[in-house]
């Protein structure tokens, strides 16, 4: 690849970049070149194809990022790797921040650009997409027990799972337990019909849809039917040790405290156990204390547990999540400051 620095016809200047594999360069474009027109829009520049030479146009610190930019997607495209929307966010996120520290997470965790992070699983590989993604991925390898507290969007859950998957695949753990409480998100949902499993799915739908993403689909009902892959509410982990398995505790802001210990409690040998949750969705009755709260305070000067927070900054839905979730934050600091002053 070729950088070149002219001035433009509108006498602006212009940096050229040219890529030598015609293939490549298709599909760093993208269909109808969406991906030229979202580093544009992210970027601030404007891009011109011609050829095998892309022209990017602005000013001169807008240029270089985004040269930066397509250079890396390039370098993906050549390793094999897809270049998608999400990819393209990631990039812009960390793309520039990232430096040759080896491998710090053990074989699992390949990083074969500086520090990058890949998850692999049976249909994809996940990347974590934020630096706070990146720490918490690494926080679940290298601890036993791991917390994953921040707003709704952030990959909390997403992640933990994924790396489930891997460690069931490459047989560091045998099972795979997925738990949340079944507390009714301010709607009272009456009774359900069907069995046990029919009434309680509703509120695990959201395990499901994660674990669809990363095995295929009758693989993932085979290992659900033998067992392997396990599903079910708080309340069913009563009494349980877990040995030897990968084991998420989902919505946990929604735990009591003698919900919280109890589960935690359940860590057996050989089981990796991660705790996600947002404490400004606690959907507990008035005046009963959430268990996320509780284990925050308890447990943090213990050595070997590791505590990840997220921000609006790492929400990685669509965009107007994030500035939902900063307005909420904004009302309550205002209702707090206005509550101190009274």
């Amino acid at each position: 690849m070729t950088v070149q620095n002219t001035p433009a016809v509108d006498s602006s200047a212009e940096t050229v970049l040219e890529f030598p594999a015609n293939r490549l360069l298709i599909d760093l474009c993208g269909e109808f070149d969406r991906n030229l027109a979202d580093v544009e829009q992210r970027m601030n520049v404007q891009i011109l194809r011609r050829g095998n030479q892309l022209a990017l146009i602005g000013d001169n610190d807008a240029r270089g990022a985004a040269a930066e930019l397509l250079e890396a997607l390039y370098d993906r495209l050549e390793q094999g790797r897809s270049v998608e929307a999400a990819d393209i966010d990631r990039e812009v996120r960390m793309g520039a921040t990232e430096e040759d520290t080896g491998n710090r997470a053990g074989d699992q965790l390949e990083m074969p650009v500086g520090a990058r992070v890949e998850i692999k699983t049976r249909k994809k590989l996940v990347e974590p997409r934020t630096e706070a993604q990146k720490a918490y991925v690494l926080s679940l390898f290298e601890n036993e027990l791991a917390f994953g507290i921040g707003p709704a969007g952030t990959g909390k859950t997403y992640l933990a799972v994924a790396v489930g998957v891997s460690m069931f695949i490459s047989g560091e753990v045998d099972r795979i337990i997925l738990s949340r409480p079944a507390v009714e998100a301010g709607e009272k949902l009456g009774y359900l019909p069907g069995d046990m499993k029919d009434k309680v799915d509703p509120y695990m739908q959201p395990l499901y849809d994660a674990l669809n993403d990363f095995l295929p689909g009758k693989q993932l009902a085979k290992l659900i039917e033998e067992k392997r892959i396990e599903i079910a509410p708080l309340a069913f982990m009563r009494g349980r040790t877990l040995a030897n398995a990968f084991v998420v505790l989902d919505e946990a802001q929604n735990a009591t405290s003698m919900q919280m210990k109890m589960f935690l409690t359940r860590l057996g040998e050989g089981s990796r156990m991660v705790i996600t949750g947002d404490r400004t969705q606690v959907d507990l009755p008035r005046g009963v204390p959430s268990g996320l709260a509780d284990a925050e305070k308890l447990l943090k000067r213990i050595p070997k547990i590791g505590f990840n927070y997220f921000t609006s900054k790492d929400v990685v839905r669509h965009p107007l999540v994030a500035a939902i979730i900063e307005a909420y934050e904004e009302e309550a600091e205002r209702a707090l400051k206005k509550k101190a002053e009274s």
